[in-house]
Protein backbone atom coordinates (compact mmCIF):
# COMPACT_ATOMS: atom_id res chain seq x y z
CA UNK A 1 0.00 0.00 0.00
CA UNK A 2 3.26 2.14 0.15
CA UNK A 3 5.20 3.17 2.92
CA UNK A 4 3.47 6.11 4.08
CA UNK A 5 -0.12 4.29 4.92
CA UNK A 6 -0.43 2.92 8.17
CA UNK A 7 -3.92 2.15 7.90
CA UNK A 8 -7.63 1.67 5.64
CA UNK A 9 -10.68 0.87 5.63
CA UNK A 10 -12.52 -2.21 4.71
CA UNK A 11 -15.31 -0.67 1.82
CA UNK A 12 -16.81 -4.15 0.44
CA UNK A 13 -15.65 -7.88 0.38
CA UNK A 14 -15.80 -9.02 -3.01
CA UNK A 15 -15.46 -12.99 -1.70
CA UNK A 16 -17.95 -14.64 0.04
CA UNK A 17 -16.80 -17.35 3.19
CA UNK A 18 -16.92 -20.50 1.25
CA UNK A 19 -15.75 -18.73 -2.21
CA UNK A 20 -13.19 -20.16 -4.46
CA UNK A 21 -10.04 -17.76 -5.38
CA UNK A 22 -7.74 -17.43 -8.05
CA UNK A 23 -4.00 -16.38 -7.55
CA UNK A 24 -4.45 -12.15 -8.24
CA UNK A 25 -8.06 -12.29 -8.19
CA UNK A 26 -9.55 -9.11 -5.89
CA UNK A 27 -11.13 -10.28 -2.70
CA UNK A 28 -11.91 -6.72 -1.05
CA UNK A 29 -11.98 -3.62 -1.85
CA UNK A 30 -10.34 -1.02 0.67
CA UNK A 31 -10.13 2.93 1.14
CA UNK A 32 -7.36 5.26 2.10
CA UNK A 33 -7.81 9.02 2.47
CA UNK A 34 -9.92 9.41 -0.73
CA UNK A 35 -8.45 6.33 -2.70
CA UNK A 36 -10.07 3.23 -3.44
CA UNK A 37 -8.61 0.35 -4.17
CA UNK A 38 -8.74 -3.42 -4.78
CA UNK A 39 -6.95 -6.43 -2.97
CA UNK A 40 -5.71 -8.76 -4.21
CA UNK A 41 -5.05 -12.35 -3.19
CA UNK A 42 -1.70 -13.80 -2.53
CA UNK A 43 -2.38 -17.57 -3.56
CA UNK A 44 -5.32 -19.76 -4.75
CA UNK A 45 -7.62 -21.36 -2.60
CA UNK A 46 -10.88 -21.23 -0.78
CA UNK A 47 -11.58 -18.10 1.79
CA UNK A 48 -12.57 -19.82 4.98
CA UNK A 49 -12.60 -17.07 7.09
CA UNK A 50 -12.93 -13.01 7.54
CA UNK A 51 -11.05 -11.26 10.04
CA UNK A 52 -12.47 -8.38 9.43
CA UNK A 53 -15.85 -6.96 8.53
CA UNK A 54 -16.65 -4.01 6.25
CA UNK A 55 -16.48 -0.70 7.32
CA UNK A 56 -13.76 -1.61 10.00
CA UNK A 57 -10.26 -0.07 10.05
CA UNK A 58 -7.16 -2.22 9.64
CA UNK A 59 -3.61 -1.61 10.39
CA UNK A 60 -0.96 -2.41 7.51
CA UNK A 61 0.11 -6.04 8.53
CA UNK A 62 -2.87 -7.08 10.05
CA UNK A 63 -4.26 -10.56 8.85
CA UNK A 64 -7.68 -9.92 7.03
CA UNK A 65 -8.57 -13.17 6.26
CA UNK A 66 -7.63 -17.02 5.79
CA UNK A 67 -7.61 -18.61 2.52
CA UNK A 68 -6.81 -22.47 2.37
CA UNK A 69 -4.78 -23.13 -0.05
CA UNK A 70 -4.55 -26.46 -2.00
CA UNK A 71 -1.29 -27.88 0.09
CA UNK A 72 -3.26 -27.31 3.07
CA UNK A 73 -6.58 -28.75 2.34
CA UNK A 74 -4.54 -31.83 1.46
CA UNK A 75 -2.63 -32.13 4.68
CA UNK A 76 -3.54 -34.87 7.30
CA UNK A 77 -5.56 -33.19 9.85
CA UNK A 78 -5.83 -35.45 13.13
CA UNK A 79 -8.11 -33.84 16.19
CA UNK A 80 -9.34 -36.15 18.79
CA UNK A 81 -13.20 -36.56 19.01
CA UNK A 82 -13.00 -35.33 22.34
CA UNK A 83 -10.98 -32.40 21.74
CA UNK A 84 -13.54 -31.35 19.39
CA UNK A 85 -16.54 -31.91 21.42
CA UNK A 86 -14.89 -29.45 23.87
CA UNK A 87 -13.67 -26.78 21.59
CA UNK A 88 -17.41 -26.81 20.86
CA UNK A 89 -18.55 -26.58 23.98
CA UNK A 90 -16.08 -23.83 25.11
CA UNK A 91 -17.64 -21.66 21.83
CA UNK A 92 -21.14 -22.17 22.85
CA UNK A 93 -20.49 -20.76 26.61
CA UNK A 94 -18.88 -18.09 25.28
CA UNK A 95 -21.23 -16.96 23.15
CA UNK A 96 -23.76 -17.55 25.32
CA UNK A 97 -21.27 -15.12 27.75
CA UNK A 98 -21.43 -12.47 25.20
CA UNK A 99 -25.27 -12.43 24.05
CA UNK A 100 -25.77 -12.13 28.21
CA UNK A 101 -22.89 -9.08 28.67
CA UNK A 102 -24.21 -7.49 24.81
CA UNK A 103 -27.52 -5.70 26.19
CA UNK A 104 -26.17 -4.89 29.57
CA UNK A 105 -22.97 -3.28 28.59
CA UNK A 106 -23.83 -2.07 24.56
CA UNK A 107 -20.74 -3.57 23.24
CA UNK A 108 -21.86 -3.15 19.57
CA UNK A 109 -19.46 -1.06 18.64
CA UNK A 110 -20.21 -1.01 14.91
CA UNK A 111 -23.08 0.75 15.70
CA UNK A 112 -20.83 3.75 16.47
CA UNK A 113 -20.30 6.40 13.70
CA UNK A 114 -16.76 6.47 15.05
CA UNK A 115 -13.88 4.48 13.72
CA UNK A 116 -12.38 2.39 16.36
CA UNK A 117 -9.42 -0.22 15.68
CA UNK A 118 -9.71 -3.94 16.21
CA UNK A 119 -7.07 -3.32 19.27
CA UNK A 120 -9.38 -0.79 20.64
CA UNK A 121 -12.20 -2.78 20.59
CA UNK A 122 -10.84 -6.00 22.20
CA UNK A 123 -9.30 -3.66 24.92
CA UNK A 124 -12.76 -1.94 25.47
CA UNK A 125 -14.45 -5.50 25.63
CA UNK A 126 -12.38 -6.83 27.93
CA UNK A 127 -12.84 -4.39 30.43
CA UNK A 128 -16.37 -4.02 29.96
CA UNK A 129 -16.42 -0.48 28.57
CA UNK A 130 -20.27 0.33 26.67
CA UNK A 131 -20.40 1.79 23.24
CA UNK A 132 -21.82 5.25 24.91
CA UNK A 133 -17.90 4.99 27.01
CA UNK A 134 -16.13 4.61 24.45
CA UNK A 135 -17.78 7.24 22.12
CA UNK A 136 -17.11 9.43 24.73
CA UNK A 137 -13.10 9.39 24.81
CA UNK A 138 -10.83 11.85 23.43
CA UNK A 139 -8.93 10.19 20.76
CA UNK A 140 -5.14 11.93 20.07
CA UNK A 141 -5.23 9.67 16.39
CA UNK A 142 -4.87 10.63 13.37
CA UNK A 143 -8.47 12.74 12.65
CA UNK A 144 -9.02 12.35 16.69
CA UNK A 145 -9.04 8.49 16.88
CA UNK A 146 -8.99 6.89 19.51
CA UNK A 147 -5.68 5.21 20.35
CA UNK A 148 -4.62 2.35 22.17
CA UNK A 149 -3.00 4.65 24.77
CA UNK A 150 -6.07 6.70 25.01
CA UNK A 151 -8.19 3.75 25.85
CA UNK A 152 -5.70 2.96 28.88
CA UNK A 153 -5.80 6.28 30.03
CA UNK A 154 -9.62 5.95 30.85
CA UNK A 155 -8.77 2.74 31.85
CA UNK A 156 -6.37 3.80 33.70
CA UNK A 157 -9.04 6.79 35.66
CA UNK A 158 -10.69 4.12 37.50
CA UNK A 159 -14.05 3.08 38.36
CA UNK A 160 -16.21 6.20 38.04
CA UNK A 161 -14.85 7.17 34.17
CA UNK A 162 -15.83 3.51 33.11
CA UNK A 163 -19.22 3.91 35.14
CA UNK A 164 -20.07 7.41 34.51
CA UNK A 165 -21.55 8.38 31.47
CA UNK A 166 -22.86 12.02 31.65
CA UNK A 167 -26.94 11.50 30.67
CA UNK A 168 -27.32 15.14 29.39
CA UNK A 169 -24.12 15.22 27.29
CA UNK A 170 -24.90 11.57 26.34
CA UNK A 171 -28.53 12.69 25.16
CA UNK A 172 -27.11 15.74 23.28
CA UNK A 173 -25.00 14.21 21.64
CA UNK A 174 -27.34 11.53 20.30
CA UNK A 175 -29.81 14.72 19.65
CA UNK A 176 -27.10 15.83 17.42
CA UNK A 177 -26.73 12.83 15.53
CA UNK A 178 -29.57 12.20 14.79
CA UNK A 179 -30.87 15.39 13.70
CA UNK A 180 -27.63 15.73 11.43
CA UNK A 181 -28.19 12.58 10.07
CA UNK A 182 -31.70 12.84 9.29
CA UNK A 183 -32.97 12.72 5.83
CA UNK A 184 -34.63 16.16 4.66
CA UNK A 185 -38.03 16.08 3.39
CA UNK A 186 -39.00 18.54 -0.08
CA UNK A 187 -41.05 21.02 1.05
CA UNK A 188 -42.70 21.08 -2.34
CA UNK A 189 -41.97 17.71 -2.87
CA UNK A 190 -40.30 18.04 -6.55
CA UNK A 191 -36.36 18.72 -5.33
CA UNK A 192 -34.13 16.08 -5.52
CA UNK A 193 -32.76 14.56 -2.43
CA UNK A 194 -29.69 13.74 -2.60
CA UNK A 195 -27.04 11.66 -0.09
CA UNK A 196 -23.12 12.80 -0.14
CA UNK A 197 -21.20 9.73 -1.53
CA UNK A 198 -18.43 8.95 0.78
CA UNK A 199 -15.53 10.57 -0.51
CA UNK A 200 -17.84 13.57 -0.70
CA UNK A 201 -18.24 13.16 3.48
CA UNK A 202 -14.63 12.94 3.63
CA UNK A 203 -13.66 15.84 1.74
CA UNK A 204 -16.31 18.25 3.78
CA UNK A 205 -14.90 16.57 7.15
CA UNK A 206 -11.46 17.68 6.05
CA UNK A 207 -12.48 21.23 4.72
CA UNK A 208 -14.15 21.81 8.05
CA UNK A 209 -11.59 20.86 10.12
CA UNK A 210 -9.02 22.85 8.22
CA UNK A 211 -10.58 25.49 9.14
CA UNK A 212 -11.36 25.20 12.46
CA UNK A 213 -7.63 23.87 12.88
CA UNK A 214 -5.49 26.93 10.75
CA UNK A 215 -5.77 30.44 11.08
CA UNK A 216 -6.13 31.09 7.57
CA UNK A 217 -4.45 34.45 5.90
CA UNK A 218 -4.69 34.90 2.48
CA UNK A 219 -1.99 37.21 0.26
CA UNK A 220 -2.28 37.23 -3.67
CA UNK A 221 -0.40 38.98 -6.09
CA UNK A 222 -0.70 39.46 -10.06
CA UNK A 223 2.21 38.10 -12.33
CA UNK A 224 3.22 38.80 -15.89
CA UNK A 225 3.47 35.42 -17.79
CA UNK A 226 4.26 36.59 -21.07
CA UNK A 227 7.89 35.08 -21.23
CA UNK A 228 6.12 31.59 -20.07
CA UNK A 229 2.74 31.86 -22.59
CA UNK A 230 5.75 32.49 -25.77
CA UNK A 231 7.75 30.17 -24.71
CA UNK A 232 5.38 27.18 -24.12
CA UNK A 233 3.65 27.90 -27.73
CA UNK A 234 7.03 27.91 -29.34
CA UNK A 235 8.32 24.66 -27.72
CA UNK A 236 5.02 22.56 -26.47
CA UNK A 237 4.95 21.00 -30.40
CA UNK A 238 8.32 19.50 -30.44
CA UNK A 239 8.08 18.93 -26.63
CA UNK A 240 5.21 16.70 -27.48
CA UNK A 241 6.71 15.04 -30.79
CA UNK A 242 10.15 14.17 -28.71
CA UNK A 243 8.94 12.99 -25.43
CA UNK A 244 5.43 11.80 -25.95
CA UNK A 245 4.18 14.38 -23.65
CA UNK A 246 1.93 17.11 -23.54
CA UNK A 247 3.73 20.40 -22.17
CA UNK A 248 1.05 22.34 -20.25
CA UNK A 249 1.32 25.19 -17.85
CA UNK A 250 1.31 23.67 -14.54
CA UNK A 251 5.03 21.74 -14.38
CA UNK A 252 6.71 24.93 -15.40
CA UNK A 253 4.78 26.55 -12.61
CA UNK A 254 5.45 23.45 -9.76
CA UNK A 255 9.09 23.77 -11.09
CA UNK A 256 9.62 27.59 -10.13
CA UNK A 257 6.99 27.02 -6.43
CA UNK A 258 9.60 23.90 -5.90
CA UNK A 259 12.46 26.59 -6.24
CA UNK A 260 10.76 29.19 -4.45
CA UNK A 261 9.95 26.68 -1.35
CA UNK A 262 14.01 25.97 -0.95
CA UNK A 263 14.37 29.70 -0.73
CA UNK A 264 11.60 29.65 1.71
CA UNK A 265 12.49 26.44 3.94
CA UNK A 266 9.68 27.50 6.80
CA UNK A 267 7.17 27.51 3.85
CA UNK A 268 7.43 23.49 3.96
CA UNK A 269 6.97 22.50 7.32
CA UNK A 270 4.13 21.42 9.22
CA UNK A 271 2.33 21.88 12.71
CA UNK A 272 1.38 19.46 15.43
CA UNK A 273 0.50 20.36 18.88
CA UNK A 274 3.21 23.08 19.99
CA UNK A 275 6.01 21.99 17.60
CA UNK A 276 7.23 22.89 14.23
CA UNK A 277 8.40 19.62 12.15
CA UNK A 278 10.62 21.27 9.35
CA UNK A 279 10.30 18.97 6.62
CA UNK A 280 13.38 17.51 4.29
CA UNK A 281 11.88 16.91 1.40
CA UNK A 282 9.67 19.03 -0.72
CA UNK A 283 6.94 16.96 -1.84
CA UNK A 284 4.40 18.84 -3.61
CA UNK A 285 0.78 18.16 -4.10
CA UNK A 286 -1.49 19.29 -7.09
CA UNK A 287 -5.00 19.13 -7.11
CA UNK A 288 -6.60 16.88 -9.83
CA UNK A 289 -9.99 15.73 -11.00
CA UNK A 290 -11.23 12.11 -10.51
CA UNK A 291 -13.79 10.50 -12.61
CA UNK A 292 -16.61 11.68 -10.58
CA UNK A 293 -15.88 15.60 -10.28
CA UNK A 294 -14.28 15.37 -6.91
CA UNK A 295 -10.50 16.42 -6.25
CA UNK A 296 -8.24 14.65 -5.09
CA UNK A 297 -4.11 15.82 -4.37
CA UNK A 298 -1.46 13.21 -5.37
CA UNK A 299 1.96 14.09 -4.41
CA UNK A 300 5.06 14.55 -6.51
CA UNK A 301 7.85 13.52 -4.16
CA UNK A 302 11.09 15.51 -4.21
CA UNK A 303 9.55 18.11 -6.93
CA UNK A 304 13.33 20.04 -6.13
CA UNK A 305 14.93 17.13 -7.74
CA UNK A 306 12.99 17.28 -10.77
CA UNK A 307 13.98 19.34 -13.92
CA UNK A 308 11.13 20.46 -16.35
CA UNK A 309 10.71 17.23 -18.39
CA UNK A 310 10.71 15.02 -15.26
CA UNK A 311 8.44 17.62 -13.77
CA UNK A 312 6.07 16.89 -16.90
CA UNK A 313 6.22 13.33 -17.03
CA UNK A 314 5.43 13.30 -12.70
CA UNK A 315 2.75 15.75 -13.56
CA UNK A 316 0.72 13.90 -17.00
CA UNK A 317 1.44 10.65 -14.99
CA UNK A 318 -0.47 11.38 -12.08
CA UNK A 319 -3.12 13.42 -13.87
CA UNK A 320 -3.68 10.52 -15.80
CA UNK A 321 -4.09 8.00 -13.10
CA UNK A 322 -6.52 10.14 -11.30
CA UNK A 323 -8.60 11.02 -14.21
CA UNK A 324 -8.37 7.20 -14.75
CA UNK A 325 -9.09 5.90 -11.09
CA UNK A 326 -5.83 4.53 -11.20
CA UNK A 327 -4.07 6.47 -8.35
CA UNK A 328 -2.36 4.25 -5.53
CA UNK A 329 -2.81 5.14 -1.81
CA UNK A 330 0.66 6.04 -1.36
CA UNK A 331 0.25 8.43 -4.61
CA UNK A 332 -1.66 10.99 -2.16
CA UNK A 333 0.00 10.73 0.85
CA UNK A 334 3.40 12.54 2.23
CA UNK A 335 2.71 16.42 0.90
CA UNK A 336 4.54 19.53 1.95
CA UNK A 337 3.19 22.07 -0.37
CA UNK A 338 -0.27 22.37 -2.37
CA UNK A 339 -0.81 23.82 -5.46
CA UNK A 340 -4.46 24.21 -7.22
CA UNK A 341 -5.07 25.43 -10.62
CA UNK A 342 -8.57 27.11 -10.22
CA UNK A 343 -7.51 28.89 -13.44
CA UNK A 344 -8.52 25.42 -15.28
CA UNK A 345 -12.82 26.27 -14.31
CA UNK A 346 -11.88 29.88 -15.14
CA UNK A 347 -11.31 31.36 -12.12
CA UNK A 348 -8.90 34.88 -12.33
CA UNK A 349 -8.00 33.87 -8.06
CA UNK A 350 -9.68 31.53 -5.73
CA UNK A 351 -8.79 31.34 -1.60
CA UNK A 352 -8.22 27.62 -0.98
CA UNK A 353 -8.40 25.52 1.95
CA UNK A 354 -5.35 24.25 3.37
CA UNK A 355 -4.11 20.49 3.28
CA UNK A 356 -3.84 19.76 6.59
CA UNK A 357 -0.78 19.40 8.45
CA UNK A 358 0.72 21.64 5.98
CA UNK A 359 0.41 24.85 6.29
CA UNK A 360 0.30 26.60 2.76
CA UNK A 361 -1.68 26.12 -0.58
CA UNK A 362 -1.15 28.03 -3.95
CA UNK A 363 -3.73 28.79 -6.24
CA UNK A 364 -2.98 29.50 -10.01
CA UNK A 365 -5.22 31.77 -11.63
CA UNK A 366 -6.47 32.21 -15.38
CA UNK A 367 -4.47 33.60 -17.55
CA UNK A 368 -5.17 36.25 -19.14
CA UNK A 369 -4.30 39.28 -22.03
CA UNK A 370 -4.97 42.33 -20.26
CA UNK A 371 -3.75 46.16 -21.10
CA UNK A 372 -0.22 46.83 -19.05
CA UNK A 373 2.08 49.13 -18.64
CA UNK A 374 5.35 48.61 -19.89
CA UNK A 375 8.91 50.12 -18.84
CA UNK A 376 11.51 50.62 -21.27
CA UNK A 377 14.56 52.69 -21.23
CA UNK A 378 12.34 54.75 -24.11
CA UNK A 379 9.67 55.62 -21.66
CA UNK A 380 6.31 53.81 -20.66
CA UNK A 381 3.57 52.75 -23.03
CA UNK A 382 0.70 50.47 -23.16
CA UNK A 383 0.95 46.65 -24.51
CA UNK A 384 -1.31 43.61 -23.91
CA UNK A 385 0.52 41.24 -21.48
CA UNK A 386 -0.71 37.89 -19.80
CA UNK A 387 -1.26 38.10 -16.63
CA UNK A 388 -2.59 35.55 -13.54
CA UNK A 389 -3.19 36.12 -10.00
CA UNK A 390 -1.25 34.19 -7.52
CA UNK A 391 -3.81 33.37 -4.56
CA UNK A 392 -1.68 32.69 -1.53
CA UNK A 393 -3.84 30.70 1.72
CA UNK A 394 -1.34 30.04 4.98
CA UNK A 395 -1.70 28.90 8.97
CA UNK A 396 -1.44 32.74 10.12
CA UNK A 397 -0.27 30.37 14.01
CA UNK A 398 3.06 29.89 12.24
CA UNK A 399 3.09 31.79 8.84
CA UNK A 400 3.33 35.54 9.78
CA UNK A 401 2.52 38.18 6.90
CA UNK A 402 6.07 38.95 5.74
CA UNK A 403 6.95 34.90 5.22
CA UNK A 404 3.45 34.87 3.48
CA UNK A 405 3.95 37.46 1.27
CA UNK A 406 7.12 36.67 0.83
CA UNK A 407 7.35 33.26 -0.45
CA UNK A 408 4.20 34.13 -2.90
CA UNK A 409 6.61 37.34 -4.17
CA UNK A 410 9.14 35.16 -5.00
CA UNK A 411 7.49 32.61 -6.85
CA UNK A 412 6.22 35.71 -9.01
CA UNK A 413 9.75 36.86 -9.76
CA UNK A 414 11.13 33.40 -11.35
CA UNK A 415 7.51 33.64 -13.13
CA UNK A 416 8.59 36.98 -14.62
CA UNK A 417 12.52 36.00 -14.96
CA UNK A 418 11.87 32.95 -16.95
CA UNK A 419 13.85 32.60 -19.50
CA UNK A 420 12.88 32.05 -23.33
CA UNK A 421 15.64 30.71 -24.61
CA UNK A 422 15.94 27.62 -22.06
CA UNK A 423 16.06 24.36 -23.43
CA UNK A 424 13.74 21.84 -22.64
Amino acid sequence: MGESVAEATITNWLKEVGDTIAADEAVLEIATDKVDSEVPSEVSGILIEKLFGKDDLVQVGQTIAIIETEAASAAPVEVPVVEQAAEAVMQTVVSAQESIAAPALATDYSQSDKFYSPLVKNIAKQEGISLAQLDQISGTGKDGRVTKNDILAFIAQGPTATQSVQPVAAKLASAETSVSKAMPVSVNGQDEIIEMDRMRKLISGYMVQSLQTSAHVQSFIEVDVTAIWDWREKNKNAFEKREGEKLTFTPIFMELIARALKDFPMMNISVEGDYIIKKKNINLGMAAALPNGNLIVPVIKNADQLNLLGMAKAVNDLGNRAKAGKLKPDDTQGGTYTVTNVGTFGSVFGTPIINQPQVGILALGAIRKVPAVIETPEGDFIGIRKKMFLSHSYDHRVVDGALGGSFVKRVAEYMEAFDENRSF
